[in-house]
C-alpha cells in the first residue's frame, strides 16, 4: 500500500510545484530545494510517512535511468569549439586542471582527516564530489548580470564533469567491490572492458542515431513530439547495448550524447534534446532528490559529526575554490570572477546519482563515514548554492557596473 501512497505523493509534488514553480524561482527557491526539503519531512527524520531504503531496486532503476538521461543529453548539449576557440578557454582550464586539483586535494584532505578507512574509499568520497551541477544555481547561468562567458564556462563544466569523473569512479568501484568479493586482480579485466567497450558502443549509437534523426527530420518524415523524445530512447540504447557486449552503459550514454552532437549538424534537433533536458529530464531530477530526501539523508545523519561537517565545509569552499583559482591563473579575468565561478560549483545530481550507484556496488555497510560524508556535502550545497544564486549574481553585476 506504502508503494501507492508514495506514488500519489510523487505526483502531487511535481503538480503542485509545477503550479508555483515560476513563483518559487522569484523567491529564491530551487526545485531540488523545495523536493529534497519535502523529502526529509516526510522521512523518520520528521513526519515519519514514508521508508524508503536507498538499497531498494526501484531506487536503483531511477536513479539508473536518470543518470543515463542526464549524461547523455549534458554531452549532447555541449558545443566542444568552445573549449578551443574561447579567447580564455576558461572551460578547458577547469576541466583539464581544476578538476584533476579537486580531486587531488579532496584525496589529501581525506586521507588525513579520516582514519580507518581505506585510500580507495577516500578516493571514491573525492571523485564523487568532484562534478558539479549548474542547475542548482540555475539563476547565475540565466541571469542577464552574470557576464556570457562567465556563465556559459559554468555551464560547460558541469555539463562535462561529470563524464569525465565516471571512468575513475568506476575504477574504485570495481577495486572496492574486488577486495569485498575476494576476487584479487579480476577486476582489471572486468574494467577494460567496460572503459574500451562502452564508449566505442556509445558512440555510434549517437552518431548513426543522430544521421537518422537528421535526416528523417530534413525529410519532414518526423513529428516535433518524437523528435523532443529522441534522446530518451537513444540514451537507453546505448546504455543497454553497451551492457549487453560488457561494456558501461553509464559511460556508452556519455559517449552517445558526443556522438549525437559529431553527427548532426542541425541547431533545430539540439533546441529540442534542450528542451527535453529542462522539462522531461528535470521532472525526474527532482524526483531523484525527493528521494534522496527520503532516503539517504535518513541513513546519513547518524554519522554527521564535526569531522564530517568539517571536511563537506572545505569540500564546497578550499578544495573548490583554490584549484579553480589556480586552473584561472593567466585567464584574464579579475579576482571576483574567479571567485565567483569557483564559488558556484555546486554538488547536485551527478554526486547523488553517484553515491546511489555506489550504495548497488558496494552497499552502505563498511563505508557509512564517506557515505555520510558525500550526502552531507550534497544536502548543504542544495540549501546554500541555491539560496545564493540570485542576490551573488545580482551584486555580481552591480559591481561591474
Amino acid at each position: 500500500m506504502q508503494h501507492h501512497e508514495l506514488l500519489i505523493f510523487f505526483a502531487l509534488l511535481l503538480f503542485a510545484f509545477g503550479l508555483f514553480s515560476k513563483l518559487a524561482e522569484r523567491n529564491w527557491l530551487t526545485g531540488p530545494m523545495v523536493f529534497m526539503s519535502l523529502g526529509i519531512l516526510a522521512s523518520p527524520l520528521a513526519l515519519n510517512l514514508f521508508h524508503v531504503a536507498p538499497e531498494l531496486e526501484a531506487v536503483t532503476l531511477v536513479a539508473e535511468l536518470a543518470l543515463t538521461i542526464v549524461l547523455f543529453t549534458d554531452a549532447s548539449l555541449i558545443d566542444l569549439k568552445t573549449l578551443s576557440h574561447s579567447s580564455s578557454r576558461i572551460p578547458a582550464r577547469l576541466l583539464l586542471i581544476g578538476l584533476p586539483l579537486t580531486m587531488l586535494s579532496g584525496t589529501v584532505l581525506g586521507m588525513w582527516m579520516f582514519d580507518g578507512i581505506t585510500i580507495w574509499a577516500v578516493v571514491l568520497m573525492a571523485l564523487i564530489l568532484s562534478p558539479t551541477d549548474a542547475a542548482l544555481g540555475q539563476a547565475v547561468v540565466k541571469s542577464k548580470d552574470v557576464p556570457d562567458r562567465i556563465r556559459q564556462s559554468i555551464s560547460v563544466e558541469s555539463g562535462l564533469n561529470d563524464g569525465i569523473a565516471l571512468p575513475p569512479i568506476l575504477f574504485c568501484l570495481a577495486i572496492l567491490s574486488a577486495e569485498a568479493k575476494g576476487e584479487g586482480s579480476a577486476w582489471i579485466h572486468f574494467l577494460l572492458m567496460q572503459v574500451t567497450l562502452g564508449p566505442v558502443v556509445g558512440l555510434a549509437v549517437g552518431y548513426f542515431g543522430g544521421k537518422l534523426i537528421e535526416r528523417a527530420a530534413r525529410h519532414d518524415w518526423m513529428d516535433e513530439g518524437f523528435l523532443r523524445l529522441s534522446a530518451l530512447p537513444m540514451a537507453i540504447l546505448a546504455y543497454a547495448f553497451a551492457e549487453s557486449v560488457g561494456g558501461n552503459g553509464f559511460i556508452a550514454a556519455f559517449c552517445g550524447g558526443i556522438g549525437l552532437r559529431l553527427g548532426t549538424r542541425s541547431v533545430e534537433i539540439r533546441h529540442q534534446m534542450q528542451d527535453f533536458a529542462e522539462t522531461e529530464g528535470l521532472q525526474l531530477i527532482l524526483v531523484i532528490f525527493l528521494i534522496f530526501g527520503l532516503a539517504m539523508v535518513p541513513e546519513a545523519v547518524p554519522y554527521w559529526g564535526w569531522t564530517e561537517i568539517m571536511y563537506a565545509l572545505a569540500s564546497l569552499t578550499v578544495l573548490r575554490m583554490l584549484p579553480v583559482a589556480i586552473s584561472l591563473l593567466g585567464a584574464k579575468l579579475d579576482w571576483p570572477s574567479i571567485w565567483f565561478i569557483g564559488w558556484f560549483g555546486p554538488r547536485g545530481i551527478a554526486s547523488v546519482l553517484y553515491v546511489l550507484m555506489a550504495l548497488a556496488a558496494i552497499g552502505f555497510s563498511g563505508y557509512e563515514q564517506i557515505i555520510s560524508v558525500i550526502v552531507l556535502t550534497i544536502t548543504i550545497s542544495v540549501y546554500v548554492h541555491g539560496l545564493s544564486a540570485v542576490p551573488l549574481s545580482q551584486r555580481f553585476g552591480n559591481r561591474r557596473s
